[in-house]
């Protein structure tokens, strides 16, 4: 069993950790204490096990083996099953990598079912367990902390994303051939972000209506309410910001575009004026080529073959051509 942690907790305790689960659901029953279980990528028939004992519904666990679910919050009878999709920025090669953690809440039970790296949840038990007051709320509390954590995460990775938009501005300009790709290799990241992030607000709002229907004490139910406000408005400042990286990436594309259409007719003046001083030099030359090629061809009888000034006439009418050529060709602003 892929099992992180392991831990029984009675009025906010940690009590000695059991040897396995079976002894874990043996302290629940005799100490009437929230189980937090820790699984790393389970297989099926671990998942099965804690499901034959916990009573989680096969729908749950049938969404826990398949993945690639959207953040949601599902009730199921007396348990409630969250899904969320942790992130993190790798830095060394510019990218997002998405998770998916798994967490089903019962009346004694916290399972969290962790399929990639992040979130560091081993941080979330630790500070929960400094935090006995909040730990002693029991297990709406811990899902309270795992979705603290999930967004406190986010902010690193919308920083890189931020960053990233930043140098993207500034290739924008420089003429980089690869930049509309960076720009859409970046947009896709930052969509798969704001699919992460937008249903939150919806998962901590149903969160936060059951905790009316739980045994919890008004004080107790009032204070768990007041720290989901928090995050909640967090993760609106952050599916805000999420948003805004989206429309700057959508204008970027658009500017791209432009500006590589506007390179594109740049270019297209620069060969056209390349063409013309080209054609107008082959016109200058081929004038007195003409002339020649016609007095080459030494047939007897020409128009003043004999005549004693034909040769001088003949370059003269080449030069005459050529520069009037040249005139007419540096007036229209050929050359």
């Amino acid at each position: 069993m892929p099992i992180i942690d392991n831990a029984i907790y009675v009025n906010g305790e940690r009590l000695p950790k059991p040897a396995d689960l079976d002894a874990t659901f043996e302290s629940m029953k005799e100490t009437g204490g929230m189980a937090w279980l820790g699984l790393y990528r389970p297989n099926a028939q671990e998942m099965h096990d804690v499901a034959a004992e916990l009573g989680l519904h096969e729908l749950a666990i049938e969404d826990t083996l398949t993945g690639h679910q959207r953040p949601k919050l599902d009730h199921y009878g007396d348990h409630l099953f969250a899904v969320l999709r942790p992130a993190r920025y790798l830095d060394d090669v510019e990218k997002v990598e998405f998770g998916e953690l798994h967490v089903y809440v019962g009346a004694d039970f916290v399972v969290t079912v962790r399929h990639a790296e992040s979130p560091k949840l081993g941080e979330v038990r630790k500070r929960l367990e400094t935090e006995k007051e909040l730990l002693r709320m029991g297990p709406e509390a811990v899902l309270y902390a795992v979705i603290d954590q999930v967004i406190d995460e986010y902010e690193p990775v919308a920083d890189g994303l931020g960053n990233d938009i930043d140098e993207i501005e500034e290739q924008l300009f420089s003429g980089q051939s690869n930049v509309s790709r960076r720009i859409y290799e970046l947009s896709s990241e930052v969509i798969d972000f704001q699919r992460a992030v937008v249903p939150l607000d919806t998962v901590i709002e149903r969160l936060r209506k059951d905790l009316k229907l739980t045994d919890l004490a008004p004080d107790d139910a009032l204070e768990l309410d007041r720290k989901l406000i928090d995050v909640q408005d967090h993760a609106i400042r952050l599916a805000e910001r999420v948003a805004s990286f989206r429309a700057i990436l959508t204008n970027a594309l658009s500017l791209s575009s432009t500006l590589a259409s506007q390179r594109a007719t740049e270019a297209g003046v620069t060969q056209n004026e390349q063409m013309k001083k080209i054609s107008s030099w082959a016109a200058i030359l081929f004038a007195p080529s003409l002339i020649g090629s016609i007095y080459g061809m030494n047939f007897t009888h020409m128009p003043e073959l004999h005549f004693m000034w034909g040769y001088p006439a003949a370059l003269g009418l080449m030069a005459a051509l050529s520069v009037g050529l040249y005139l007419v060709f540096k007036k229209n602003n050929w050359l």
